[in-house]
């Protein structure tokens, strides 16, 4: 073979290889979240396996729990600017992004957990809610129902009065930062990754949420006092950076549309379980669960409404809030 048709040969594949297309990358998808082994941690790994199902190999899927990508505000920073793909959080902690979100806190607005489910996965307000954030470049691909509303404190609160005093680390909803003023307390936000200190060195007193966190960072090491307030209810939503969606080809977005919703309905048995399990967790480690008197309970269901109408009374916020309580009546 000439040296001349051995240079030709050599051109011609090399040519070739590059006309050839490239084989297709493999797409990453973080998922972060504050928590571990609750039902955003659960949503997050069914979500997973759902996608596989759909697209195989072509969606590599990270999973980050108990705030591994950062506090909770980088973490809506990160998602917002698009430095991290998909975050799973009480809706609280997106209130600063877009105050509509807040209708989540209202006062007693489910029955329980089926009936939460039952709104949320309603199919014409589902739809509502996945471009709830759109125009601030979040698109919800996950509605969840996560849990009660508790209070726990280094003290126990089981009359009103209790209150007075207490710093209590909140979500950056007015909706429950406001209700705490209004009964003496000091609401304090907080990520949920400096809860811990803060409580051992006195800096607060306790911590809203619901059971489930409760019990998977183990807080009965630091208080044993909870308060069913039955006042409210955790709905977390995952939302997903709307640039780098419609970034990726049709199939890869559909199906991260679809393993969504798969997912919050399958975690919705799981996740109503998972309360009443983290109940049984907490007293069996020496907690203990408290409750407000019938009347006292009344008397601060009426307080929180009140709130609840002041703050709703924007044209933006109170059309929002009338949405979601006509599909609550619908689905009761």
């Amino acid at each position: 073979m000439s040296r001349r048709f051995l240079a030709l040969t050599l051109l011609a594949a090399t040519l070739g290889l590059a006309a050839a297309p490239p084989a297709s990358a493999q797409v990453t998808m973080r998922l972060a979240s504050a928590t571990i082994n609750d039902v955003q941690h659960e949503w997050q790994k069914v979500f997973a396996e759902e996608l596989a199902e759909r697209v195989g190999d072509q969606v590599k899927v990270e999973i980050y729990p108990a705030s591994q990508l950062g506090a909770i505000p980088r973490m809506v920073e990160g998602v917002l600017f698009g430095t991290i793909e998909s975050f799973v959080t009480p809706t609280a902690f997106l209130v600063g992004t877009d105050p509509r979100f807040q209708v989540f806190d209202a006062p007693a607005l489910f029955e329980d957990g089926a009936h939460a489910g039952r709104t949320l996965h309603h199919a014409d307000y589902r739809d509502h809610i996945e471009t709830f954030a759109l125009d601030k470049g979040l698109r919800i691909v996950g509605a969840i129902y996560n849990s009660p509303m508790l209070l726990l404190a280094s003290r126990p609160v089981e009359t009103l009065d209790d209150f007075g005093g207490l710093k209590v680390r909140t979500f950056s909803s007015p909706l429950q930062m406001q209700p705490l003023s209004a009964l003496g307390s000091s609401p304090v936000p907080l990520s949920l990754n400096e809860v811990v200190p803060a409580m051992q060195s006195g800096a607060i007193d306790g911590l809203l949420a619901g059971m489930p966190i409760l019990t998977a960072f183990q807080y009965w090491d630091v208080a044993e006092y909870v308060t069913d307030l039955n006042f409210a209810t955790v709905v977390s939503v995952n939302v997903v950076n709307e640039a780098w969606l419609q970034s990726q080809p049709e199939e890869i977005r559909t199906a991260i549309l679809e393993a969504g919703r798969a997912a919050e309905q399958a975690v919705l048995p799981w996740g109503i379980e998972n309360v009443a399990r983290a109940n049984r967790v907490w007293e069996e480690n020496g907690g203990r669960i408290l409750s407000l008197s019938d009347e006292e309970q009344a008397e601060m269901e009426a307080r929180f409404a009140e709130i609840a109408a002041e703050v709703f009374e924007s044209e933006q916020l109170s059309a929002e809030y009338e949405r979601l309580l006509a599909v609550v009546e619908e689905t009761r």
